[in-house]
């Protein structure tokens, strides 16, 4: 599930109490949206960080627009602009939105407290996730 096909099979471990291997992914500045690099190279978290990572750039892909990732793979927030829904229909649908692009992954076992505030012609959602090694925070600026 790795954004960075290159680096191969790193799998080594299993999850405690799953069937699912260790979850690893390239760490995120979430602040300017880009991988972290440490020494030169790409700094590799696991668990909640690396599920906290996917789930952020998860929420930041428009659903069904790029053809290297799979349908399943995205959110379909974007599709709320212009409508003209009452602002408690639109925060409805934008959480239903949410989880169905969370859930898709198998480490993620429930999303709650899903915050959702528009401000200066953005959208914000936050929340926690409760994924197979406990609970983390996201934030995203859609």
């Amino acid at each position: 599930m790795s954004l960075f096909p290159f680096f191969g099979d790193t799998v080594t471990e299993v999850a405690a109490g799953t069937n699912l291997p260790l979850y690893k992914e390239v760490a995120w500045d979430f602040q300017n949206n880009i991988p972290k690099l440490k020494n030169g190279e790409y700094e590799i978290v696991t668990e909640n960080e690396a599920v906290k990572t996917w789930a952020y750039k998860a929420l930041k892909t428009e659903r069904f627009q790029h053809l290297i990732y799979s349908w399943n793979y995205g959110s379909e927030i974007d599709s709320i602009i212009g409508q003209s829904y009452t602002p408690n229909l639109t925060k409805a649908e934008c959480i239903r939105y949410i989880e169905e692009a969370l859930l898709i992954n198998p480490y993620i076992k429930a999303v709650f407290e899903v915050e959702v505030s528009f401000s200066e012609g953005h959208l914000t959602v936050s929340g926690t996730l409760e994924t197979i090694y406990g609970e983390t925070e996201v934030e995203v600026r859609v």
